[in-house]
C-alpha cells in the first residue's frame, strides 16, 4: 500500500497522468447460475429418473448481446439416447406478469400441490404429492419465467421494461427457447408450446414467430383456459361483443349453483340452448340499443334472466348488459356470497351486500397461500436454487411494472384490443401439420370458452387446416387441473396429443 502511495505522488509531482484500467463491461455482466439435482417421480406405477436444472440462463439478442438473466426450471428424462424420439414442451402461465409457478405446481411439474376443491385449502403445513399427471413420462419440460417474473431480469444495457409488451414478450419468449434448444442439442427433437391464460394468447404468436423468424416448426400448441382476441374479454363501451361471449359461462354458473328456475338436468344440453340464446335473440337484442322496448325487451329480459339466474329487475337496471365482475357480485348477494372469476364453483364471504363489483376472487384465495408456500420449500429446499435470488411470482411485486398492449400484425393505427388469434392462422396456414388443443374449463370467467369458440371461427382457416384444432371441455374453471377428475382428464388428452403428434 506504501509503494502504491509513493508511485502516485511520483507521478503528481511529474504531471503525469495516473492511467487506472477500466473493467470491462462484459466482466460487469452476471452470468447465468444453475442448480442441478437428481430426482425421480413415479407416474402410473413406474419410476421415473430425472435431472432437474433451476435457476437462470444468460439470454442473448440477435446480436449476441447479454439482454436479460431468464429464469426457468428444466426436467430432463435420464436414459435417452436419441433426442429425436424425446419430445420436448416449453410451459409458462400468464397474466401478463406471472410466473410459471401455477401449471408448474398444479399439472404439469412432477410435483403436485394438493388443495381443497372447491372450497378454501387451510394454512400450512401443506401437502406436496408425487404428480401422477404429469407429462414427464411422455415429454421433457421446460417451466419458463417471464421477465420480471421468477428469477428472471434484465442486465447489461437492458431494462425490465424493455420485455413488457405484447411483441416484446414474444420475441423475448421465442429467444430463449431458440438458445435453449441449442445449448441442449435439442433441435431435431419435438417440441411443444405449453400456455395457461395469457400463455394463450402469447402460444398463438409464439408458435408464428419461432416458425416465420427463427425457422423452427413446433409440432403442437397446447392452450389451457384460451384467449386470443382480448376484445371478447375487456368490455368495451359501445361494444356487445364481451357481453355476448360471457353469456354461456354465466349459464353454467348459474346451473351450478342451482339458481337456474326448472334447473335442466343435463349441463351440456343448457348449454347449447345458452349458446343458441346468446348468438342469436340476444345478440339481435343488444344491437337494437335503446330502440329495444316494449314486449319485445320483455321477452329478452325473461329470456336472460332464466340463462343467467340474475333478476329481471337487475337486468333492466343494468340494461340487459353485466360485466363479469358485476355477475360474480350479484349471483349470489342474498346469500352474502360471491363467486369466483378463474373457477365459478369457488365462493367466498361477501362483506359488502351492497358493492357493486366483485371485491376479489374466491378460487384465487383459496388456493394461493399454499401453491406459493410450496413452490418456495420445494425451489429452495429440494431443487438448491441458491436463497440469495428472490423468486417473483408475479411481476406486479416489480416496479414500474406496465404492460404496452399493441400488437404491430393486427396492423390498425387505432387502439385497439390486440388478437393473436391472426398470428396463429398465419402459423397453421403455412405449417397444415401443426395441431392445436385447447382445453377450455365450462365454469372458467376469465377466458370464457364461447369467446374462444368465436374467435377460432372467426380466423378464416381453410377447412383440412381448422380441423387440426381440437377442442377439449371440462367441468371446472381456468385452472381445471385443481378438479381431480379434471386433472386426470388433463393428463390424458395433453400425453395423447404429444404422442400423437410427434410421431413421423
Amino acid at each position: 500500500m506504501k509503494y502504491v502511495y509513493q508511485v502516485a505522488l511520483i507521478c503528481a509531482a511529474l504531471l503525469l497522468p495516473i492511467v487506472i484500467s477500466a473493467q470491462d463491461p462484459k466482466d460487469t455482466i452476471p452470468k447465468g447460475e444453475v442448480s442441478i439435482t437428481n430426482q425421480t417421480v413415479r407416474i402410473d406405477g413406474k419410476v421415473i429418473t430425472y435431472k432437474a436444472i433451476a435457476g437462470t440462463m444468460l439470454l442473448r439478442n440477435n446480436d449476441d448481446e447479454p439482454i436479460a438473466l431468464h429464469g426457468f426450471t428444466a426436467y430432463i428424462k435420464d436414459g435417452v439416447t436419441d433426442a429425436k424420439t424425446r419430445p420436448i414442451s416449453f410451459v409458462f402461465n400468464g397474466g401478463p406478469g406471472s410466473s410459471s409457478i401455477w401449471l408448474h405446481m398444479g399439472v404439469i411439474g412432477p410435483k403436485r400441490a394438493v388443495v381443497n376443491d372447491p372450497g378454501f385449502t387451510p394454512a400450512a403445513p401443506y401437502t406436496l404429492e408425487d404428480n401422477n399427471a404429469s407429462i414427464l413420462d411422455v415429454s421433457d419440460i421446460v417451466m419458463m419465467d417471464p421477465i420480471g417474473t421468477g428469477l428472471s431480469h434484465a442486465v447489461g444495457k437492458a431494462k425490465d421494461s424493455d420485455f413488457w409488451g405484447v411483441d416484446q414478450d414474444i420475441k423475448m419468449i421465442s429467444q430463449f427457447i431458440r438458445q435453449f434448444i441449442t445449448e441442449q442439442d435439442r433441435w431435431n427433437s419435438p417440441k411443444y408450446l405449453i400456455g395457461e391464460s395469457y400463455g394463450t394468447f402469447r402460444n398463438a404468436s409464439v408458435v408464428n414467430y419461432l416458425q416465420e423468424s427463427m425457422g423452427m416448426a413446433m409440432n403442437g400448441v397446447v392452450m389451457v383456459s384460451a384467449v386470443f382476441d382480448l376484445r371478447t374479454l375487456v368490455f368495451a363501451q359501445g361494444d356487445d361483443i364481451s357481453y355476448v361471449m360471457n353469456l354461456p359461462t354465466y349459464s353454467a354458473t348459474a346451473w351450478y349453483h342451482n339458481k337456474v328456475p326448472n334447473k335442466p338436468a343435463s349441463l351440456n344440453e343448457f348449454l347449447k340452448a345458452s349458446r343458441a340464446f346468446a348468438k342469436g335473440e340476444y345478440t339481435t337484442a343488444l344491437m337494437e340499443g335503446d330502440a329495444l322496448t316494449g314486449e319485445a325487451r320483455q321477452k329478452i329480459t325473461e329470456r336472460l334472466s332464466y340463462f343467467t339466474g340474475l333478476s329481471k329487475e337487475y337486468l333492466e337496471k343494468a340494461d340487459l348488459r353485466v360485466r363479469q365482475s358485476e355477475f360474480t357480485a350479484e349471483l349470489l348477494r342474498s346469500e352474502r356470497k360471491t363467486v369466483g372469476r378463474l373457477d365459478s364453483r369457488f365462493t367466498g364471504i361477501n362483506q359488502d351486500p351492497l358493492n357493486q363489483y366483485a371485491a376479489y376472487d374466491p378460487q384465487s384465495a383459496a388456493i394461493s397461500p399454499g401453491y406459493t408456500a410450496l413452490f418456495m420449500d420445494y425451489f429452495y429446499n429440494t431443487l438448491k436454487v441458491n436463497k440469495a435470488h428472490t423468486y417473483y411470482t408475479s411481476a406486479y411485486a416489480r416496479k414500474g411494472f406496465d404492460w404496452d398492449w399493441k400488437h404491430a400484425i393486427n396492423g390498425s393505427g387505432f387502439p385497439t384490443p390486440p388478437n393473436t388469434g391472426t398470428d396463429m392462422a398465419r402459423a397453421m396456414s403455412r405449417n397444415p401439420h401443426l395441431k392445436i388443443l385447447v382445453l377450455n374449463g365450462i365454469y372458467d370467467l376469465a377466458t370464457p370458452f364461447y369467446g374462444v369458440e368465436y374467435s377460432i371461427d372467426h380466423l378464416g382457416l381453410e377447412k383440412e387446416i381448422k380441423s387440426n384444432i381440437i377442442m377439449k371441455y371440462y367441468e371446472a374453471g381456468h385452472m381445471m387441473y385443481t378438479h381431480r377428475p379434471s386433472l386426470d382428464q388433463f393428463k390424458k388428452e395433453t400425453a395423447e396429443f404429444i404422442l400423437q403428434t410427434s410421431k413421423r
